[in-house]
């Protein structure tokens, strides 16, 4: 590959738009469910998953399920996005915000923080 090549790749990447949303984190042996929102839901699997492999999530409950149960068995799941495009960072925390409760109310989960 031609290093024109790896920078357009590189440039096309940072270029995308962020996918913001709710996401869940379940548990397949125990059933639990936990969810969050996030302005990043691509890099948040990748950080969540750090966080719990290496024993520094600071949410102890869920913490203690991934050891408990390891990694195969939790899945990450995206349960809704935002479609419009924010006015502001405010409007943005607002709306992510009132998603996350909406799915934690439908979902019976608990949250990822906390």
């Amino acid at each position: 590959m031609s290093n024109e090549r790896k920078r357009q790749l590189v440039r096309e990447y940072k270029e995308r738009p962020n996918r913001r949303g709710v996401y869940a984190v379940r548990c397949a042996p125990t059933g639990q469910i936990w969810a969050s929102s996030s302005p990043t839901l691509d890099s948040q699997e990748n950080s969540l998953w750090f966080q719990l492999r290496t024993g520094g999530h600071p949410n102890r409950e869920l913490q203690t399920a991934w050891t408990q149960h390891g990694d195969a068995a939790f899945s990450y799941d995206i349960v809704a996005e935002l479609a419009d495009e924010p006015e502001s960072a405010y409007a943005l925390r607002a709306d992510l915000k009132a998603l996350e409760d909406e799915w934690r109310e439908k979902l019976g989960a608990r949250k990822v923080t906390g």
